[in-house]
């Protein structure tokens, strides 16, 4: 069982108890094919991009999923069994997806997105079913705006672009500042205006504001607008692809002023992409690996590392095992696996322990939690500070 106030003995009771369980079976989920599903089971639907352009993020979320499915795989006495839904990256599709959970599947709850686009399409499916969901990483704000059943264990825009304004102006001494953003996109777009707003307010000048498509992979002519612009730090807050060849062409450009980010620019793929010219890419994270936020931290970690032995834990996972705990300890606070109950649980969290922070919800589901400040090195992501919320 989860509670939100389990000291560290309970926590390695419970732990162990779960893997036993575990072990005899009780972490079965249909996308596994193992054993036959019993009428005495809580189904939790999951609604990932596992294909398509948001894969990246969407795996290694669902990697997180599955692990706190493993360790937890009971709730109420009944077996929990994750449902999980490709919503292929595209909005329709992540529409589409929530439904037939719904619908055909009649889950208790819903896991996701990735993506904030992902997440507001699936959002009005789960709100005119009358069915939570909790978000792992979608940082718009809209995203829970006028949506009583959709939830997030993440900060938001407002919060992250205003921690990467501030870092830059005081972290690193500057005040002039480019942006470069993919037009259409709510996480870019939102992210960037959150940046300029914070950045202004701080005394910063953002000398020039450019905008790319979705789908470009050349950036010469945006690149060089940037350049003539002459500013000493570049936030580009895309997806880690664009982001990767971003950075990358602007280097062999020569421009090597500091490029600054968002949360997406944490998965592998950003340092294939990018290679060597990512080295010293700062962006802001949810997690760090080398100072546990929780005891729930330590837990994840320890099982991370046992189960993906060749992966780093990272942010991505550490938002889906959150997702997945919290969606149990809603049940057990309501003791019931029906919606309306769960979803009104969820509303109430306070000092919830997650992995990546205790978590506090607001008014608008929002989760209340510290940054973390994150930057390649050597080919690799490596923690620079946290930054706690006002």
């Amino acid at each position: 069982m989860l509670k939100r106030s389990k000291k560290a003995t309970l926590l390695a009771v419970t732990l162990i108890l779960a893997l036993v369980i575990a072990g005899c079976g009780g972490g079965t989920t249909p996308e596994n094919g193992n054993g036959q599903p019993s009428n005495d089971v809580i189904k939790i639907g999951v609604y990932q991009p596992l294909t398509g352009d948001n894969a990246a993020g969407g795996q290694l979320t669902l990697e997180g999923m599955r692990l706190a499915n493993k360790l937890y795989p009971e709730v109420l006495g009944k077996e929990v069994q994750l449902v999980v839904v490709d919503n292929k990256s595209e909005r329709p599709e992540a529409a589409n997806a929530v439904a037939r959970l719904i619908d055909n599947d009649n889950v208790s709850a819903i896991l996701g997105s990735y993506s904030s686009g992902l997440s507001m399409a699936g959002g009005q499916i789960a709100k005119d079913k009358g069915v939570p969901a909790i978000g792992c990483s979608p940082t718009n704000p809209l995203v829970t705006l006028d949506n009583d059943y959709y939830f997030r264990v993440c900060f938001i825009d407002p919060y992250q672009g205003a921690v990467m304004a501030n870092y830059a102006l005081n972290e690193l001494g500057f005040t002039q500042a480019a942006i470069i953003k993919e037009n259409g996109s709510d996480y870019s777009v939102g992210l960037a205006r959150f940046f300029n707003n914070a950045f202004i307010a701080g005394g910063g000048e953002i000398v020039a504001d450019i905008d790319y498509q979705k789908m470009d992979n050349d950036f010469t002519a945006q690149l060089g607008a940037i350049r003539a612009a002459n500013p000493e730090v570049i936030f580009a807050p895309g997806d880690f692809a664009p982001s990767a060849l971003l950075i990358k062409q602007a280097r062999e450009m020569g421009i090597d002023v500091p490029f600054l980010g968002g949360d997406t620019w944490e998965v592998g793929e950003f340092l294939e992409l990018g290679g060597e010219e990512v080295n010293g890419a700062t962006f802001s994270s949810h997690f760090t690996a080398e100072f546990p936020a929780t005891e729930m931290t330590q837990i994840f970690i320890d099982a991370f590392n046992d189960e993906y032995p060749n992966t780093n834990p990272n942010a991505f996972a550490a938002l889906g095992f959150d997702t997945y705990i919290l969606a149990l300890d809603a049940m057990e606070r309501a003791q019931s696996s029906e919606p309306q109950a769960i979803r009104d649980a969820i509303a109430e969290t306070t000092g919830f322990m997650g992995v990546t922070g205790n978590i506090t919800l607001d008014e608008n589901g929002d989760a209340t939690k510290s940054a973390v400040i994150n930057q390649v090195v050597d080919g690799n992501f490596a923690f620079r500070m946290i930054i706690e919320p006002n």
